[in-house]
């Protein structure tokens, strides 16, 4: 490790910090202010969209009407993304006639987009064509994260809004979320940070792709495309899907370090300012700050032990005798060990799934923090509106057990959380094992899931591992010495990723709806404060103590005996 690494981890945390008021007062006002920023612009484009969709401001919705638009929505889109698919060859903007996508990957791409994870079994520039890439993936990560801002909503209302006079139960209206998360919060973002994407030197156009002679007399092909456009959204929307295989590792997704900062600053910059909205939503900024800090505090935990552990040599290569400046195997020179690590937590802290680094590459204990990150539920600033929801679950834990400890019914903002709360929150927590550790299972005792590992032993568990890990968590990034481009892999990937993101969101809207309707208790001497200090320690303790529980004993079998073997000459 060193001062200048670590002055890059401070840098990035002091900018997510300056902007994270600013940002979240501004998601406030689009969401919850009675007039949405530049009316006389955005307005009449807001009200006539609602308008073609039959929805209206004034007209909110109960958490089952919420939920079922939004399950349905995203049915919708997932047909349409794998009709697109299977018909791209047939279709315009494709100047390299590409092929139908077959029918198993375009399945698994079609959930995987849907389901805000992005996860790629396919190379884009080989596979997509221009308007598959703009059309159906581009178009699906604004909308997917759109939809997750608009649950992660939801819910504070649930926790934040007092019962009216005649009882409402109304959590807002999904379709009016949808299209102000889009249209007031995305779109303009993305359009001026392509714009300096593409003054940074990174590729937008429409062109052919270039056929190019190496100077030793070889020839080559220079894929080109639309990435500046695709490349701001899959990081502001923490999808993470990229134009190229090499994802934020290929020079024409992330030409500078300084692109690198932004895309880093992307990816955490609505989670984190999502916080602060919440808080005023609250009526107390201290309710944010409390979850930032919980989500913080983890970050930097993150970072120190990834950070170390790749600042270690590799053991594959010290056999060589080459004098080794930490781990830079599968790492981009330009970027160095500070930078990718740095990024690999952001980017599994986020759910995003972006890489500017091979995570496969990194050394035991270094892969084994991303997947940390991502088992502990995206609670780590997480996904666009999953964080705050995934966070506020933990919240509700971490308040029952406090009630318990203290022999008094547990309350939340003045509301007490009950029996009903409690079986639903366990039901989200209790979902996202099932899937990772159920189906790692299955994938390692059949020849179907077996065969497409490219290591043995516990770095191989590590790879199945990391995949379902990834996909659940609607994360997208691999271990990638995994060949997931098979029936078998696809299938059970999009099964894992749908489930992962929709089969968790019905049990937080649940919650919503039965916290909107409970009435306000004032506070007493006996009322657990959940905007302190002592509140976010116990937090942060319930996210670990929970995650440890569940996937300890499957990480001791992968990266940690792993590690343990490589400091005795046994490498994978």
């Amino acid at each position: 490790m060193t001062l200048i690494g670590w002055l890059q981890v401070l840098l990035f945390f002091a900018l997510l910090l300056a902007l994270t008021k600013p940002l979240g007062v501004y998601l406030f006002r689009v969401f919850e202010s009675e007039a949405q920023p530049l009316p006389r612009v955005l307005g009449p484009v807001e009200r006539g969209l609602l308008r073609l969709s039959g929805a209206s401001e004034r007209r909110e919705q109960t958490w089952v009407e919420y939920c079922g638009a939004l399950l349905a929505f995203s049915l919708v889109s997932l047909l349409i993304l794998y009709a697109l698919q299977r018909a791209q060859h047939l279709l315009p903007f494709n100047p390299q006639n590409l092929g139908a996508v077959g029918p198993e990957l375009a399945f698994n791409t079609a959930a995987s987009f849907v389901a805000n994870t992005n996860w790629q079994s396919y190379a884009g520039e080989s596979t997509m064509s221009y308007l598959t890439q703009m059309v159906g993936l581009a178009w699906q990560n604004f909308v997917s994260a759109a939809a997750g801002l608009g649950v992660a909503l939801a819910l504070a209302r649930g926790f934040t809004r007092r019962p009216g006079p005649e009882g409402s139960k109304t959590l807002g209206n999904f379709w009016v979320d949808l299209v102000r998360g889009t249209l007031y919060v995305l779109l303009p973002l993305c359009f001026v940070v392509a714009l300096f994407f593409v003054s940074q030197g990174m590729m937008q156009n429409l062109s052919p792709y270039h056929e190019l002679t190496t100077l030793e007399g070889g020839r080559q092909t220079l894929a080109m495309g639309p990435v500046a456009s695709q490349e701001v959204i899959k990081m502001l929307g923490t999808n993470g899907g990229g134009f190229f295989n090499a994802n934020s590792a290929h020079p024409f997704e992330n030409p500078t370090p300084l692109t690198n900062l932004v895309q880093m600053l992307l990816i955490f910059a609505i989670p984190s300012a999502l916080t602060y909205t919440y808080g005023k939503m609250t009526g107390d900024t201290k309710q944010g700050w409390a979850l930032f800090a919980a989500m913080s505090f983890l970050f930097f935990v993150g970072v120190l032990a990834a950070y170390s552990a790749e600042a270690q040599p590799n053991a594959a290569v010290s056999a060589s005798q080459v004098v080794q400046f930490g781990n830079m195997e599968g790492k981009e020179t330009r970027f160095g060990t500070a930078a990718s690590t740095l990024f690999a937590v952001v980017t599994t802290d986020a759910s995003c799934g972006a890489v500017n680094a091979m995570h496969d590459s990194f050394n035991p204990l270094g892969g084994l923090v991303p997947l940390v990150n991502m088992q502990l539920g995206e609670v780590i600033f997480g996904g666009v509106g999953a964080g705050l929801y995934g966070i506020l679950i933990m919240v509700v834990l971490s308040v029952f057990i406090a009630g318990l400890m203290v022999g008094r019914t547990p309350e939340y903002l003045g509301k007490k959380i009950e029996a009903r709360e409690m079986k639903l929150a366990m039901l989200y927590v209790l979902i996202f094992p099932l899937f990772i550790l159920g189906l790692s299972a299955v994938a390692a005792v059949i020849p179907q899931g077996v065969s497409s590992l490219n290591n043995a032993g516990p770095h191989g568990l590590s790879e199945i591992l990391y995949a379902f890990t990834s996909g659940t968590a609607n994360n997208g990034s691999a271990f990638a010495g995994l060949n997931a481009n098979t029936p078998f892999w696809n299938i059970s990937l999009g099964l894992a990723m749908l489930g992962g993101r929709f089969l968790m969101i019905v049990p937080a809207l649940a919650i919503a709806g039965s916290m909107v309707g409970k009435k306000v208790v004032p506070a007493g001497p006996g009322t657990f404060p959940t905007n302190g200090v002592l509140f976010t320690g116990l937090l942060v303790s319930i996210v670990v103590i929970v995650g440890a529980l569940t996937f300890f004993p499957a990480l001791s079998l992968g990266p940690i005996v792993e590690h343990f073997l490589a400091g005795a000459g046994k490498v994978y």
